[in-house]
């Protein structure tokens, strides 16, 4: 993909290159109800979709970083400082993601579902409320996650296990 497309097809999620991290989520927020959580992830003929290095080395960050508090969240003994850390992850990764990936729209577009689900979950990990309700956010970043491992080629994605 080109550049100027997946700049492009952001811009319909609300999101600019140059925007500052602190801006990613609630940007997510404003959007929200643009249909993309309704929309479905589809193959590509059968294959996954194709990725590029960028989206590659920021899934794996992501997926890290989940993985390495996964027993936490499972056991319910993360606190909020480290949902808060997730969710930064996430947000810094995306943001990497928006200036350095380059994938051909139609894969661009199947990206852009599994990056709302990705922001929608960090909003909620990071807002001030109940632990139960940034577990809830994580478990939708897992969710994410597994979609991304299901429906893109990356050998070295190590998806959440549980």
């Amino acid at each position: 993909m080109k550049k100027y497309s997946f700049v492009w097809t952001l811009a319909g999620l609300g999101l600019a290159v140059s925007m500052s991290l602190t801006a990613l989520p609630s940007m997510a927020t404003e959007h929200q109800h643009h249909g993309v959580n309704t929309v479905e992830l589809q193959l590509n003929a059968g294959q996954k979709w194709q990725t590029d290095a960028p989206l590659r080395q920021a899934m794996r960050d992501i997926g890290a970083a989940v993985n390495s508090a996964y027993d936490a969240i499972h056991n319910n003994q993360l606190d909020a400082v480290g949902y808060e850390k997730l969710a930064a992850e996430v947000n810094q990764q995306v943001a990497y993601m928006i200036e350095n990936c380059e994938l051909e729209p139609a894969a661009d577009a199947q990206l852009h579902i599994v990056i709302h689900r990705m922001l929608d979950s960090a909003q909620v990990m990071e807002k001030p409320s109940a632990i139960e309700e940034k577990r809830e956010g994580a478990v939708q970043l897992i969710g994410a996650l597994e979609s991304y491992a299901k429906y893109f080629s990356d050998a070295d994605f190590i998806k959440p296990a549980h």
